[in-house]
């Protein structure tokens, strides 16, 4: 993880809202949003699907206006200066937009072209990316023939072409192997230590824990937390978190399970028990006899520190992989611990 100058504000968004209005409803896509990001930084965007990351990429990179609010990335405002915005930016959309036909090089070339590389320079770029890609050998090969991986990593050099001030990387690693998702993240590291300010969306929770410097958990267009990761687990109670499948509940069992000195905070939804413990490991034999007593069958047991999901729960009440609307949870509502 790079650090990075939090003196020098590469990006300003102030109470940011989208709505989208048809004949029968309007939906409030990004809703007062407000953050900062510092030059040279990675920052994650985190939320389930529908929360508003993708609008906000889109705001941010001119493809749609806001209905009020104000961003300046650098020193150009989105809306009144649209074209001074794309000048200074790359995107990586999550859906693969390379020209499958084309070799290598040619996309490369086709792009560098769009974003106006100067000509005596962009054949020298061109390779220079090839090589951190290691793709230099595959150069006059086509697209279409590349894995998934050697596809992303080609995707996200090509949008670093033009050596963008900010880069926008929307799900980098999407429906990626481990090791291919690996090499992305190397990549990526290895772009921000050129100074690019890098925007990340995903859904993998050990890639933002591994590569951001700051955090912004977005759930129905609204920013709830933005942090260091560090700072981000101080949020949920002190302790180990343990997690508890049943095949039948009965209220009489979490009063006791609160009562005992070592539980912070204690949950049952949807048939999971869910608590925070400052000693789990002497706290499970308890819960274990204490099943038994009320002959109440486990189907599953898992004890782990708080984790960015674990987070994401405490704070919204459902989980980052739940879908938008109201499936999995009460909005606004801590359904755990």
């Amino acid at each position: 993880m790079t650090s990075h100058d939090s003196g020098h504000e590469v990006i300003r968004i102030d109470h940011l809202v989208k709505v989208f209005v048809n004949k029968h409803k309007s939906v409030t896509a990004v809703d007062d949003v407000s953050f900062s990001v510092a030059r040279g930084e990675i920052f994650g965007l985190l939320g389930p699907n529908g929360a508003g990351k993708s609008t906000l990429i889109r705001i941010l990179t001119t493809l749609l206006a806001p209905t009020s609010g104000t961003a300046v990335l650098d020193q150009y405002d989105i809306t009144k200066q649209p074209e001074k915005v794309r000048s200074i930016i790359g995107v990586c959309p999550q859906n693969s937009t390379l020209d499958m036909e084309l070799t290598a090089y040619d996309n490369l070339d086709f792009y560098g072209k769009l974003v106006d590389v100067p000509e005596d320079i962009l054949d020298k770029r061109i390779w220079e990316l090839l090589e951190m890609t290691n793709l230099s050998d595959r150069a006059y090969m086509r697209a279409g023939t590349f894995s998934g991986g050697m596809r992303r990593k080609l995707e996200i050099v090509r949008a670093f072409i033009h050596r963008p001030l900010i880069l926008f990387l929307d799900e980098p690693t999407i429906g990626l192997d481990p090791e291919a998702r690996r090499e992305v993240w190397q990549q990526i590291e290895e772009l921000n230590r050129e100074e690019t300010t890098i925007i990340l969306t995903t859904h993998y929770m050990e890639e933002a824990e591994k590569l951001c410097n700051r955090i912004a958990f977005i759930d129905r267009g609204r920013l709830i937390a933005l942090d260091t990761l560090e700072n981000l687990k101080k949020m949920v109670p002190e302790g180990d978190l343990i997690t508890i499948g049943l095949d039948a509940t009965d209220d009489r069992i979490l009063p006791l399970i609160r009562a005992n000195p070592l539980v912070s905070a204690a949950e049952i939804n949807n048939s999971v028990l869910i608590l925070s413990a400052k000693e789990g490991s002497r706290v499970l034999p308890a819960l274990v006899t204490l099943f038994e007593q009320y002959s109440l069958p486990m189907n599953s047991i898992s004890i782990h520190s708080p984790s960015l999901e674990d987070i994401f729960i405490y704070l919204t009440g459902s989980a980052l992989s739940a879908d938008s609307g109201d499936a999995g949870g009460v909005k606004g509502g801590r359904r755990f611990p």
